[in-house]
């Protein structure tokens, strides 16, 4: 006997070392909470999409959406289960109120559906914008081809693809057995209690997965309590702002662009380069709240500012660091509405590249607009006379010289000569040397027609001079 206790208590000493020693104990699962509140529209997508893409580079266990809707648009909900189906793990839906119309159908895209015990779900039909009736025609079709949606999504499920077909088609009548759940001429809605009740052989809960009295509650039920580590998406007033952005983005584009070729073209550094960085960068955060692009765009983005100013103020004429800073800030507009998932390699087809470029292409268009209409109403003389030719050619030149007498090219002989600004540089204009003109830049400041200048480099299109002291 004695013998026999010894043993055990050696046992006993080897468990506890081996506790002592770091042990693995059991990993908490991992959770991401996401808030889906209010009408069903597109910042309800860009709030899911972020949420999913941040859920899967984090490893989350579980998704949980914690809903209260009324509903909304059809289109934006098919995008959103879009966007569940991309989740490798767990999804979740707790009803905590409503999910009704478009909100039943985002549940019914998620693996378990709770409830608050006030929660209430259904009433799925297609409804006009505005609330009204469809055309009976659209209306059938609309209905059979959410009902296929719904199988498709629910396969295996239990109840659940006949219990949201019900709540799409008020014509189906619903039967489980000789027990009518719905008759035809409604649609069907259900309580926490009524989505709990069992029926069938075996008794399966029509479509609730439990009754939770909150979120911690559900994700307890699922893990035990205390044993989720959970992550919940925080929105802050500035991202509420940013995420409306987002759908506007073509006309900050526009007139971001506009804004700094202004800058680029009038001297020195002021308002019109600090609003368009501003305005772009806009751009960029609203795109990243939206869950469509990280921080490598912006990146991009500001490597092309740079090469197109380098080229503007030490390098006129090269045309290669314009041109090549050019491509990427477009490349980098269109990189950012790109829908790139973690773990993926992006796939450039038209259908995911086109909204993107046809964004940018609106944009470059509401520049372009700007720019002429910008031409009609500035001042010919001053800092805005050097933002094109005419415009440098129709300020105030030397008395008595023709305009009409523009060189065709810069020759590399030039540098070292002297001459006149013929136009104002602000800080491009023209200069004439020894009879003829030259389209010129000057880097550093402006200067007025009649200043004398020297010429220290020589481009392919135009020549670099400075002001003679």
């Amino acid at each position: 006997m004695t013998g026999i206790c010894a043993v055990l208590a050696l046992c006993a000493g080897i468990s506890a070392d081996a506790q002592e020693a770091g042990a693995p104990a059991t990993e908490r699962a991992k959770a991401f909470v996401i808030p889906i509140t209010g009408e069903i529209s597109a910042p309800n997508l860009y709030i899911l999409r972020r949420g999913v893409k941040r859920a899967i580079e984090e490893k989350a266990d579980v998704v949980l959406l914690d809903m209260n809707t009324p509903g909304g648009a059809l289109d934006v909900t098919f995008e959103m289960l879009k966007v569940l189906e991309k989740f490798p793990g767990k999804t979740v839906t707790f009803v905590n109120d409503e999910a009704m119309s478009a909100g039943a159908l985002i549940s019914a895209g998620t693996d378990d559906i709770y409830f608050h015990p006030r929660g209430v779900i259904g009433a799925a039909a297609p409804v006009m914008a505005a609330g009204g009736e469809i055309d009976e025609t659209m209306r059938a079709k609309i209905v059979s081809y959410l009902k296929a949606r719904v199988r498709s999504i629910s396969d295996g499920k239990g109840y659940r693809g006949e219990v949201v077909s019900a709540m799409i088609d008020r014509d189906m009548e619903f039967k489980i057995g000789e027990q009518l759940i719905k008759p035809k001429g409604e649609l069907l809605s259900l309580t926490a209690t009524e989505a709990m009740k069992k029926y069938g052989d075996p008794p399966t809960p029509l479509l609730g997965s439990g009754i939770a009295e909150n979120v911690d509650d559900v994700l307890g039920i699922l893990h035990g309590k205390g044993n989720t580590e959970v992550t919940r998406l925080e929105i802050t007033w500035s991202e509420e702002i940013a995420k409306y952005l987002a759908m506007i983005s073509p006309i900050l584009m526009g007139l971001g662009m506009l804004a700094l070729f202004i800058e680029f073209k009038t001297p020195g550094f002021g308002f019109f380069g600090i609003a368009g960085i501003v305005l772009l960068v806009v751009v960029f955060l609203g795109h990243h709240i939206a869950g469509l692009s990280g921080h490598e765009p912006l990146l991009v983005f500001l490597l092309g500012v740079v090469l197109i100013a380098a080229e503007l103020l030490f390098f006129p004429g090269l045309v290669f660091p314009a041109l090549a800073g050019v491509c990427l800030v477009l490349g980098s507009l269109v990189w950012a509405m790109l829908d790139v998932w973690p773990g993926e390699v992006p796939v450039i087809s038209g259908n995911a590249i086109a909204r993107p470029l046809a964004n940018v292409l609106l944009a470059l268009a509401i520049a372009v607009a700007g720019f002429f209409l910008l031409l009609r109403v500035l001042p010919k003389s001053g800092p805005f006379a050097g933002m094109v030719l005419d415009t440098a050619v129709g300020g105030e030149p030397i008395a008595g010289k023709p305009l009409d007498s523009i060189s065709a090219g810069a020759r590399p002989e030039l540098i070292g000569k002297t001459g006149l600004a013929v136009t104002a540089l602000y800080p491009s204009g023209q200069v004439e040397i020894e009879g003829a003109r030259y389209e010129a830049h000057l880097p550093v400041g402006h200067a007025d027609a009649g200043t004398a200048v020297r010429v220290v480099r020589v481009g392919e299109f135009s020549i670099v001079v400075e002001v003679l002291a």
